[in-house]
Order: C-alpha cells, then sequence, then structure tokens
C-alpha cells in the first residue's frame, strides 16, 4: 500500500493542504482523520470547507458526533470519538454514501463501518507546530488522488 507524506510548519500550511485537497474531491469521498489531541484534525477539516467554498465557521463535533455544512458539495464532519458502542447503528453508511464529502475523525473507532474504499490522513507532532501528515488511500479513486496532489501539484517536500 502506498503512502505519502507531506511535513507542515505551522497551522496555515496544514490549512493550505486540506485546501488543495478539497478542490480534487467529489461527492462520495471518504476522509479518515488520525490523531493525537491536537495534532491539527480540525484544522485540516477547516481547510477541507475552504476548499469546498463552506462560509460557515468550522469546529469540532464532539458532542454532537455530526455537523453539517453546505458549500460546492455538502461536508458532513464526524467525531466519533465519544462514541461508546462502534457496532451500534447510527446511519453513518447514509453520510458515505451520500452526495456530499464525509470527514470522520477518529475514524479507527468506528473502522467495521467504513467503507473499503476510503483515504486516511494521519498527523502527527513534529513540534509545537510543525506536523508530519501521512496519506494512506485505499482504492483507486484515493491512489489518483494523492498522486494528483502529491506529484502533479508538486505539494510534496
Amino acid at each position: 500500500m502506498n503512502q505519502y507524506e507531506k511535513n507542515t510548519i505551522d497551522p496555515s500550511e496544514t490549512f493550505q493542504l486540506a485546501s488543495a485537497l478539497a478542490e480534487l474531491l467529489q461527492a462520495g469521498d471518504v476522509i479518515c482523520l488520525e490523531g493525537d489531541l491536537g495534532a491539527g484534525k480540525t484544522t485540516f477539516t477547516k481547510g477541507l470547507a475552504k476548499g469546498l467554498d463552506i462560509k460557515k465557521t468550522v469546529n469540532s463535533p464532539t458532542f454532537t458526533i455530526i455537523k453539517e455544512y453546505k458549500g460546492r458539495l455538502p461536508l458532513y464532519h464526524m467525531d466519533v470519538y465519544r462514541v461508546a458502542d462502534s457496532y451500534e447503528d447510527l446511519g453513518f453508511d447514509e453520510y458515505f454514501e451520500g452526495d456530499g464529502v464525509t470527514v470522520v475523525e477518529w475514524a479507527h473507532l468506528i473502522e467495521e463501518q467504513l467503507p473499503v474504499e476510503l483515504l486516511t490522513i494521519y498527523l502527527y507532532h513534529v513540534g509545537p507546530e510543525k506536523r508530519k501528515i501521512v496519506f494512506v488511500p485505499k482504492g483507486k479513486r484515493y491512489e489518483q488522488l494523492c498522486k494528483e496532489i502529491f506529484l502533479n501539484d508538486n505539494i510534496s517536500d
């Protein structure tokens, strides 16, 4: 399985990377975000929202589980950290197969409910503001997406 890496020096660079990704996203795309608290998952999601032309302020849906935003494509922002039973049917598949882009923070907690093809993005602390961001595509669509971002747009380090 291929993976693609980018180091960012501050939150604005993480935001810009996500915004560039969002411009290539299509309805039905699923992005999973993994990383420790404060690693930049919400910053990344805000960048995706910008790239999807969403005007509303994006913040973490920690206590609501899912927030929906309207833009070029709808953005379904999920934070499943507090989902107690990963086997409980919360209707996630309706979002995954919907007309928008789904972003799932802490996606490993609902792994059994995720689609087979998706893009997982890991965010790692490298310093106070620096992050290592690793894209791991599953499926041809996401592999091609990563190639477009990292090879064609020269986003790699």
